[in-house]
C-alpha cells in the first residue's frame, strides 16, 4: 500500500469511528429536510380599465415623415428598422419605437443639435404598421396575427378560425397595456355581436392586445386568469431592444 492510499484509508476510518457522514451529521440521528416556504405572495391585480387614447406610440415596420425646417436637404421618410432605430443623415440611429411622435421629435432635435444652429425637428406619421393581436382559449387558431386598419375583438377571433362549440362567446376576455405598462383585463360579450351588431361591444383593439376565449361553463376561468395567463403572458409590456427596456 502506497502512502496516498494509506492517507485515504486512515481518515475514512477516522470519519467513521467519529460517527459523521459525509453530508455532516451524526449517524444515527433522523434527517431533518428543509423547511419548506410557507409565505403568501399578494395578488398583483390588474389595472382599472380605461377607454382612454394613448399617444400613438411608433413600432417597427412605421414610416415616418422627418422634416427640418432650417434645412429642408435634411427631410427624409424613414422606416422604423426591427431593432427600433430609424437612420438619418448626419446623426446616428436613433431609437423611435414605444416614443411617442413628440419624445422622437425631441431626441432628433437633440442629436441634430449637435450639427445644427437651434434646430427644430418636426416628426410625422406616414404609415403604420399592422396591429399585432395575440388570440387564444377555444379559437380554431391560436396564435398572433396582424390586424389590417382597424380591427376588434370579434374580428380578431373571426382571423384566429372562429369559435369553437365548447367556446364562452359572453364572457370573452381583453387584456390591454394600461397606464404606467400595467395590464388592465376587462370580458367583453362577443355573442351579443353575432346576434345583435346594433348593440354589439366589440372592444376596438390596441397593438399587442391579448384576445382570450374561455371554454363554456369553466366556473374557474377567473382563476385560469389569475394564476396562468396574467402570469405567462406571451408579451412583456414594455419594448426591449438588446436588452435595453422602455
Amino acid at each position: 500500500m502506497d502512502r496516498r492510499t494509506a492517507l485515504t484509508t486512515a481518515l475514512a476510518l477516522a470519519l467513521a469511528s467519529a460517527g459523521l457522514s459525509a453530508c455532516g451529521h451524526v449517524d444515527g440521528e433522523p434527517i431533518t429536510p428543509a423547511p419548506r416556504p410557507t409565505g403568501q405572495f399578494p395578488d398583483i391585480g390588474y389595472a382599472d380599465w380605461s377607454e382612454a387614447e394613448p399617444a400613438y406610440r411608433f413600432y417597427p415596420g412605421d414610416e415616418i415623415e422627418v422634416s427640418v425646417p432650417s434645412a429642408a436637404e435634411l427631410n427624409k421618410s424613414v422606416v422604423v428598422q426591427p431593432d427600433g432605430r430609424v437612420a438619418l443623415p448626419l446623426v446616428g440611429p436613433i431609437m423611435a419605437a414605444d416614443r411617442t411622435i413628440e419624445e422622437l421629435e425631441t431626441s432628433l432635435t437633440q442629436a441634430y443639435g449637435q450639427q445644427l444652429l437651434r434646430p427644430q425637428v418636426q416628426v410625422s406619421v406616414k404609415s403604420t404598421a399592422p396591429l399585432k393581436v395575440f388570440v387564444g382559449g377555444e379559437v380554431g387558431n391560436p396564435g398572433v396575427y396582424d390586424m389590417a386598419g382597424d380591427g376588434d375583438a370579434l374580428r380578431a377571433v373571426i382571423q384566429a378560425g372562429g369559435f369553437k362549440s365548447s367556446s364562452k362567446r359572453s364572457q370573452v376576455i381583453v387584456i390591454r397595456r394600461g397606464p404606467e405598462g400595467r395590464a388592465m383585463m376587462r370580458t367583453v360579450d362577443l355573442l351579443k355581436g353575432l346576434t345583435d351588431p346594433r348593440g354589439a361591444d366589440l372592444v376596438p383593439l390596441r397593438r399587442f392586445d391579448v384576445v382570450y376565449v374561455p371554454r363554456s361553463g369553466a366556473s374557474e376561468a377567473g382563476l385560469f386568469m389569475q394564476q396562468y395567463l396574467r402570469d405567462l403572458l406571451p408579451i412583456s409590456f414594455s419594448y426591449a431592444v438588446n436588452g435595453y427596456s422602455k
